[in-house]
């Protein structure tokens, strides 16, 4: 069970909003990186705009507004325009394909869009029979409508925002609800391994929760910038990288689309964020591109074995890497998977300050979080303080249960599912994860694997691919991989390293070799029940959900 004593009740995430943009009126708030920019003042005057657009179009509180576009400042405006408006939040990922937009739209009842031109050239309105209007992200001018209303209002906007504040509009006179805790805020259509998005609905104090622990287990102020990398249609993202640090006066850059490596480095270095937010296979790339290389050359395997100089060589790595990400970087949080222990040994090594935490859309996110003072290796963290958290097993340090949390920012169900909501939570209400893991004496959560992914051997093992995986995708040349189950043997799918083996000058003999070598070079690392018996290559990357979570569904 949890150990950490429970969180108060957390203030509002709305009423500190409004406190943080009367703090820094003229501060910096949301910027397009090389683009808009707006302080928290204008974003302010921006959302009261938008608010009379939204009353001119009819829209009334609790109706659904779907949200889709690529990261940009314009989406976390409409996102705050939306929220404060007490209308319901439908952020959907910009991926998703038209058809699958088309069909969560009009599964949430939404009645107004908020997209960008180039995908609703690709929608068929006639799929979203509710929806009356469609808003460009770009400059949130009407693309579509049932009627007129909302091209006859944006013409008059300034006119209505001046007779609403005559004498001005400042700080006092932003006025947002905060009398809605238990009332819904967001529906949140996740993307995970079963293939079949639900809507996780979220009220306004399982955001308020959650951005809380945020403050106050992750401080950060006004003189803090944060690049947001992940997608802001999913709930790590939308959370950590926007509203949270928003909330607490931090600058928020977007990059828009998914940056190549040399612009996101590029980015990092200007905009010097206080805290890099990502998945594994981010970090663990950077560790076989750039850490792995250097530490395999002959004359660093003798200097690193030497006690006094090994420490020193670590040290300038450390650095190095601190360097590439704009030398200001107080937290590295990795999420969404586990950090491969080969990796996070020479983390340890380099004193990156990393931790691992541990999160889903149902929980909004976090369930699992330390610092990474405190953190232990092979851990995603201690259970979050707003929630509770326990292993349904008889032995939970030593045998493997589910994982499962009641708390404040545990979400209300699936929104028109009813099939799902009656096997989400336990019949004493606590929410099912689908998560196996241990938790020791001090309340670390170790993550084991997927209740569904387990796979039972013929001699009645629990083998948790995950962790065969983790052995497998440290050999040279792995990329990443997926184990399955053939007939009681254990097959690997390996995605090959094209740039690893181009730099190390294979030939095709080599490369053919390396399925076998794989398998023997895993086998010496795992159990005698969980040995490989195949490595088959697949000549593409495993299709992932947004956290980066592999679809084990598609491959068997």
């Amino acid at each position: 069970m949890s150990l950490r004593k429970p969180a108060p009740r957390a203030e509002h995430y709305l009423s500190k909003l409004q406190k943080t943009m009367a703090t820094y009126w003229d501060g910096l708030a949301l910027c397009d990186y090389h683009g808009i920019q707006y302080t928290f003042g204008a974003l302010a005057r921006k959302i009261e705009r938008i608010h009379i657009a939204l009353e001119a179009a009819g829209v009334k509180k609790g109706d659904k507004i779907t949200l889709c576009g690529k990261n940009s400042a314009n989406w976390a405006v409409s996102f705050l325009s939306i929220t404060t408006y007490e209308a319901v939040v439908v952020p959907l990922l910009s991926d998703f394909l038209p058809e699958a937009v088309e069909r969560l739209t009009d599964h949430s009842d939404s009645t107004v869009l908020f997209t960008d031109a180039e995908l609703f050239e690709k929608l068929d309105m006639s799929k979203m029979p509710r929806v009356r209007y469609v808003v460009n992200l770009a400059d949130f001018m009407p693309l579509w409508g049932a009627d007129s209303k909302l091209w006859e209002v944006y013409g008059k906007i300034e006119d209505r925002f001046n007779e609403r504040f005559p004498d001005g509009f400042n700080a006092s006179k932003i006025s947002y609800p905060t009398n809605n805790d238990t009332e819904l805020a967001v529906i949140n259509y996740t993307s995970g391994s079963t293939g079949n998005p639900k809507g996780v609905m979220l009220r306004y104090e399982c955001f308020s929760a959650t951005i809380d622990f945020g403050q106050r287990y992750i401080p950060c102020d006004n003189n803090d910038n944060i690049v947001s990398m992940l997608p802001m249609g999913h709930i790590y993202g939308l959370t950590y990288e926007f509203l949270y640090p928003l909330i607490s006066g931090v600058t928020v850059y977007y990059l828009g689309k998914t940056p190549s490596p040399s612009l996101l480095l590029q980015a990092m270095k200007e905009v010097r964020p206080y805290i890099v937010i990502t998945v594994p296979l981010v970090l663990e790339k950077v560790y076989k591109s750039s850490i792995a290389p250097v530490l395999k050359k002959w004359y660093m395997r003798v200097l690193t074995a030497i006690p006094g100089i090994n420490s020193v060589i670590y040290n300038k790595i450390g650095e190095k890497l601190q360097a590439a990400f704009g030398g200001r970087v107080r937290m590295y949080i990795m999420g969404g998977a586990p950090l491969n222990p080969e990796v996070e040994k020479v983390f340890r090594k380099i004193r990156l300050p990393y931790t691992v935490g541990y999160g889903m859309t149902e929980a909004a996110p976090l369930l699992a979080y330390e610092d990474f003072k405190l953190y232990s290796q092979g851990s995603c963290g201690k259970p979050v303080d707003c929630a509770l958290v326990r292993i349904d097993s008889e032995d939970p340090e030593h045998i493997a249960g589910e994982i499962q949390a009641k708390g404040t920012n545990i979400c209300s169900g699936y929104y028109k599912y009813p099939e799902a909501d009656s096997s989400v939570f336990t019949a004493d209400g606590w929410l099912h994860t689908g998560d196996l893991g241990t938790m020791d004496a001090d309340g670390n959560v170790y993550i084991r694997g997927r209740s569904k992914s387990m796979i039972l051997s013929a001699n009645g093992q629990n083998i948790y691919p995950e962790e065969v995986e983790a052995v497998v995708n440290a050999r040279p040349f792995v990329a990443e991989s997926v184990v399955v189950d053939r007939a009681t043997k254990l097959v690997a799918l390996v995605y090959l390293d094209a740039d690893a083996i181009r730099k190390a000058g294979l030939d095709e003999e080599a490369v053919s070799d390396i399925p076998e070598r794989v398998r023997i070079e895993s086998n010496r690392h795992l159990p005698s029940y969980s040995k490989i018996t195949k490595v088959e290559v697949v000549t593409s990357p495993f299709e992932k959900t947004p956290k980066m979570s592999i679809k084990r569904f598609l491959y068997k």
